[in-house]
């Protein structure tokens, strides 16, 4: 009996689980590697991942007998595009001092809708760079569990940084002031920081090297953290198999973070041209977010921002985007982050025509959001191609992308997974 028992589950054991299948067929595909559009594509997806994907109107695909069909007709479709630089849980239209007036769980729900935001806006995967009370763990907790619609995320968690630095709480009287749980000093303490972060769910590590735009009392430029410093959040984070993105806009505090072995610089404002070569000598990722101080500008302080804000926006904003060609032009590898949650989530893809007014081709730019940024992600094997092995992560567009560039403004169709969750098209 006992042998008649275990030959049956050995049975069990063998027969696959039910595959679900789909097929997506449209009238052209953007080859995201190459920067070329194919005609006719036919892509393959069982139980969520890309099985097959063949091109040309002569193409024979291999088609599960009960693949359900989602025909888009004569859309052009592209691989689900990744935000390097956002900030779910911030909301761009509450700025300065204001988000005193609103009780800290206040923050973690609007993330369930930014979310939904810029999933509908084509962006199936994120980076999220900065949530206080881990709020962006449990956002992804609930995507992945299926209770909310939202992109993949790679969370950091709680940002770090010096006492009194970008990364810290300031603007506030001492009689008002609370530790901030991402603040520390010292070599020692950033390493059992970035254990604690691990701890509670934080995948990427992101700190602030030097001042910034929005915090309150500091140079924007100024470096902030050491090299020992740099050092042992490198070390430290890399040991975990964890990646570290360095705020960082002054040229000095960008040098170190290369130095001493920091993953990708956001903002890169100010680096000189030797700090540019040096990037490029290094393969350090440079996420540079052109498009948003047309946003900060445009509202000045109707949101909050302070004045003083608003003039440090000002003394980086066209700095930055000459910093970018100069970097776009020596070579510098290019993810493509936005720091949504600095202006509204689900506009991310208006970014994509500033990079290419500021030197990029539209296939650049499109690369920087596919390609360079899963390999970032060191998630290659996941997205950021329409290929076989990647995640069903499909956008689609009316008309060619790699012409124009603003049609990724207004995605008709989402589908992450292999699942539908914007958009219509033809099923069979």
């Amino acid at each position: 009996m006992i042998r008649i028992l275990i030959a049956l589950l050995s049975l069990v054991v063998a027969v696959p689980a039910f595959a679900d299948s789909v097929v997506v067929t449209a009238a052209h595909m953007v080859d995201a590697e190459n920067g070329r559009l194919l005609d006719s594509p036919v892509v393959v997806i069982t139980d969520g991942r890309i099985v097959s994907v063949v091109t040309g109107a002569n193409a024979r695909p291999i088609i599960p007998e009960d693949a359900r069909r989602v025909d888009l007709g004569d859309m052009t479709i592209l691989p689900g595009l990744i935000d390097m630089h956002v900030h779910l849980t911030s909301l761009a239209e509450i700025g300065g001092y204001r988000p005193l007036e609103y009780t800290d769980s206040f923050f973690t729900v609007v993330g369930v809708a930014n979310a939904r935001r810029t999933l509908d806006a084509g962006f199936t995967t994120v980076r999220n760079v900065g949530s206080d009370g881990f709020a962006d763990v449990g956002l992804r907790q609930a995507i992945d569990e299926g209770y909310i619609l939202g992109p993949r995320i790679m969370a950091a968690g709680y940002l770090i940084g010096a006492t009194g630095g970008h990364c810290d709480r300031t603007g506030l009287p001492p009689s008002l002031d609370t530790p901030y749980p991402g603040a520390t000093d010292g070599a020692d303490a950033f390493r059992a920081k970035i254990r604690w972060l691990h701890k509670y769910g934080a995948r990427v590590i992101k700190i602030c090297a030097t001042g910034g735009v929005f915090s309150i009392g500091d140079s924007v430029g100024g470096q902030q953290l050491s090299a020992a410093e740099l050092r042992a959040i490198s070390d430290e984070a890399h040991m975990l198999h964890m990646r570290v993105a360095a705020h960082a806009h002054g040229d000095e505090g960008i040098r170190a973070a290369i130095e001493n072995g920091i993953d990708t610089i956001e903002h890169a404002s100010l680096a000189s041209d030797a700090t540019i070569r040096l990037a490029a000598q290094r393969h350090t990722w440079f996420s540079m977010d052109i498009y948003n101080d047309d946003y900060i500008q445009a509202t000045g302080t109707s949101n909050g921002t302070l004045p003083d804000q608003l003039a440090k926006a000002r003394q980086v904003g066209t700095a930055q985007r000459e910093t970018f060609r100069r970097a776009v032009r020596a070579g510098v590898p290019m993810i493509f982050g936005t720091d949504a949650g600095v202006y509204p989530h689900g506009q991310n893809a208006r970014q994509f025509a500033k990079m290419v007014e500021w030197g990029m081709t539209p296939a650049q730019a499109i690369r920087s959001a596919t390609v360079n940024a899963a390999e970032a992600l060191d998630w290659v094997a996941d997205v950021g191609l329409i290929a076989p092995g990647r995640y069903g992560d499909i956008i689609a567009v009316a008309g060619n992308p790699l012409e124009n560039v603003r049609l990724l403004e207004d995605v008709r169709f989402v589908m992450k997974g292999g699942v539908v969750v914007k958009g219509s098209a033809t099923r069979e």
